[in-house]
């Protein structure tokens, strides 16, 4: 049986069977998009399937390094960190060519975790639109850059002096990934194992730096695919005694990561395209229109779901292909949103804002909940760009907030981040941001260092 037939919860145990499997590896993703996971027993998976199975809260409350917040309701030392339930997706079925016969299934959370979960609280933006008559489609690309470095090195060099997998500056080139085919190969037969393929792969502008764009498909599987990437493009770099960062910027030398979200909307009635209308300019629909308008009023309030790290910020900063607005044009790679005219099939608006430290949930539930509002309200967008995006004025109310903190204080205030996603994981999201920003503050940069040390 394939595991991508993998539909139900028989089919699940099927297939577990013919592969004679005495454990089983599940997993699902955190607040700031980490797969947490383990093996399973195969009594404990098939009973999982039927009633559910626990998992401790505790992954919702706490950060990367898996320090506790203390900041948040929903759990903590209050509540002694109790198992919160979760439910397994057998849909989610995939082979793990990395580990010979082994199956990976998704979970997600239930119960009262459920309105803080990321996955959750996508599903919720999708139910809005299905509801609005919708159905929408996404796609991820990421760039990140690879490293001759290992776990242990990073940390002995102080993640300073990292030898890049290839040298210079040399985007779209046909001599590295012909040199690197091997591992190019690798990345590509993964992605089709496990159901996250690939459209294109290449070199980016800068020492081991790529770009990987995967396939588009419906929302949900987008997200999936764009979360199961980043994960499993990690382990793979590591098998291969590389390592791979999606940091949105990892050195002020070079450009930033991006994680651009590709999406479309689709009528459910017809299956036509929302965003397609051949008898206006640039075949732009007016949903298109309100769909855009809507992402571009409400980025502000939003921004700390599309750039959620300390770092998300380092990246947003003029001329190296990261928006400092919430600016549109018509196939402009100046602006956060770049309306990208085609047929019906293709006609689609980039959120280029996003980075590559984004959780696609997250990110997702943002950009997509952003553009439902606009077309509930048929907001039209503003100060449509045309040229340079950097080199002009912008509104002041399309200004983004300059920091994680300005930025989780905006969400916070967002009666439309509210009624999309929830009073619980607004609250929620918003004190994890702040948490990120305060542990930050407690700590002393080397630009502090060389800066003040003698001279102050």
């Amino acid at each position: 049986m394939n595991p991508r037939d993998v539909k139900t919860s028989d089919d699940a145990k099927k297939i577990v069977e013919e592969r004679g499997l005495s454990h089983i590896k599940i997993g699902l993703f955190d607040n700031d998009g980490v797969m947490r996971g383990k093996y399973m027993s195969r009594e404990k998976f098939f009973s999982s399937l039927d009633k559910g199975f626990s998992f401790c809260d505790v992954v919702l409350g706490w950060d990367s390094q898996d320090q506790l917040y203390d900041n948040v309701t929903y759990t903590g030392w209050h509540t002694g960190y109790p198992d919160a339930p979760a439910r397994l997706l057998p849909d989610s079925c995939r082979e793990i060519p990395l580990e010979e016969n082994m199956l990976l299934f998704l979970g997600e959370f239930a119960g009262q975790a459920e309105a803080v979960c990321p996955r959750a609280t996508l599903r919720r933006v999708l139910t809005k639109a299905h509801d609005m008559g919708f159905d929408p489609y996404a796609s991820f690309e990421y760039e990140f850059f690879m490293f001759e470095e290992t776990p242990q090195s990073v940390r002995d060099k102080q993640y300073t002096n990292l030898t890049p997998m290839t040298p210079g500056w040399f985007g779209y080139s046909m001599i590295r990934n012909s040199t690197h085919a091997s591992l190019y190969h690798q990345i590509l037969e993964m992605s089709e194992l496990m159901d996250f393929p690939i459209e294109g792969i290449h070199t980016e502008t800068g020492p081991g730096v790529l770009e990987a764009a995967i396939s588009v498909d419906t929302a949900l599987n987008a997200a999936d695919k764009g979360a199961l990437f980043k994960t499993f493009m990690k382990v793979l770099a590591q098998q291969n005694g590389l390592m791979a960062t999606f940091m949105a910027k990892w050195s002020n030398d070079f450009p930033g990561q991006s994680g651009h979200i590709h999406i479309s909307l689709r009528q459910k009635d017809n299956a036509k395209s929302a965003f397609f209308d051949d008898s206006q300019p640039d075949n732009i629909s007016d949903l298109q229109k309100h769909f855009v308008a809507g992402q571009q009023r409400l980025m502000p309030q939003m921004l700390c779901m599309i750039a959620p790290t300390i770092n998300s910020y380092s990246r947003m900063i003029p001329g190296f292909w990261a928006p400092t607005d919430a600016s549109v044009g018509i196939d402009n790679r100046t602006t956060a949103l770049r309306i990208i005219p085609g047929s019906d099939n293709s006609q689609r608006v980039e959120h280029r804002l996003g980075a590559a430290d984004a959780n696609p949930y997250i990110a997702l539930a943002a950009a997509l909940g952003a553009g439902l509002i606009g077309i509930e309200k048929k907001w039209e967008p503003e100060n449509m760009i045309t040229g340079n995006a950097y080199d002009q004025e912008h509104p002041k109310h399309l200004a983004l907030p300059r920091t994680l903190w300005d930025a989780a204080q905006e969400l916070k205030k967002s009666e439309a981040a509210r009624s999309l996603f929830g009073n619980a994981f607004v609250d929620h999201f918003a004190a994890s941001r702040e948490w990120e920003e305060r542990e930050f503050r407690q700590h002393i940069t080397d630009w502090e260092l060389r800066r003040y040390f003698e001279i102050i």
